[in-house]
């Protein structure tokens, strides 16, 4: 499997970015620049079946935990022994299953709005209609019908940032249509039934930060529990901010991931473990 990249700051602290369902590399590319700037490494790849990388075409070919194996394998391909993870939405699902299977690689995890199980607020009818349409028409025909319908995501936050950054809702149109139907259909009906990871988590020593917005009311309460069960995590709620708040919320996000991030950083640089 061949992942493209978005990369900057090479030999500097290992960090990787992973996007969420739908999402791509270029989610966090606003920050790649600013991320090696403060000494970072920072790698955002596209997932299987997303953008620019490989996309196998059975159904079979796609999962969390593919996902997380490939991510894995990327870590490896850069030669990184231990690495910073963040992950957005599905993004952080895969986070998860990467420190619950490999705590000691991973020196710190951000999870970004994201949940611990099966996804919440979902009307699992319309999810079945998707799946069946991504599987028998493709994702352009599934594009132009969601563009009919609110997505369960919308929030004011979304829709300011749709009105106010130009090319915003081309952007994440073309997001879409690069995806994989059979990549879609399979995550589009795992992460409706998935298992929930909670009392693995509990036992997790991982430094973690958790980042919400307020707004995001699918991912809000996962938010919360994540934060109450990972031992130690911090939880930063951003005001004025949805599913997205590297868009919705910029300055706020980039606040408190940098502060998690330089608070590892000090404890590298005196030679102490990054756990809670």
């Amino acid at each position: 499997m061949e992942l493209a990249v978005v990369e900057a700051g090479a030999g500097g602290s290992p960090l990787m970015l992973l996007h969420g369902f739908t999402g791509a590399k270029e989610d966090f590319a606003d920050w790649i620049d600013a991320f090696a700037d403060r000494g970072w490494h920072a790698v955002a790849p596209d997932h299987r079946g997303h953008g620019e990388s490989g996309a196998p075409g059975e159904e079979a070919d796609y999962s969390l935990a593919t996902f997380a194996d490939d991510a894995l394998g990327l870590a490896d391909a850069l030669d990184w022994s231990s690495f910073v993870l963040l992950g957005h939405s599905m993004g952080g699902m895969v986070a998860q299953l990467m420190a619950l299977a490999e705590p000691e690689r991973i020196r710190g995890l951000v999870l970004m709005d994201t949940g611990h199980g099966r996804v919440e607020g979902v009307d699992p009818e319309l999810a079945e209609l998707a799946v069946e349409t991504a599987r028998t028409r493709g994702l352009d025909v599934l594009a132009d019908l969601a563009a009919e319908r609110q997505s369960p995501l919308a929030t004011p936050a979304d829709q300011r940032v749709r009105r106010e950054r130009p090319g915003y809702v081309e952007f994440g149109e073309r997001k879409f249509r690069a995806c994989s139907p059979a990549m879609y259909a399979a995550l589009a009906t795992e992460m409706l039934d998935h298992p929930d990871r909670l009392d693995r988590l509990a036992g997790l020593a991982v430094a973690t930060l958790v980042v919400a917005g307020e707004q995001d009311e699918p991912f809000l309460g996962p938010s919360r529990r994540l934060a109450d069960t990972i031992p130690g995590a911090r939880l930063a709620v951003l005001a004025d901010a949805g599913h997205s708040p590297q868009f919705e919320a910029p300055e706020a996000w980039w606040e408190a991931v940098v502060a998690f991030l330089d608070d590892l950083d000090d404890l590298r640089e005196r030679g102490e473990a990054a756990t809670p």
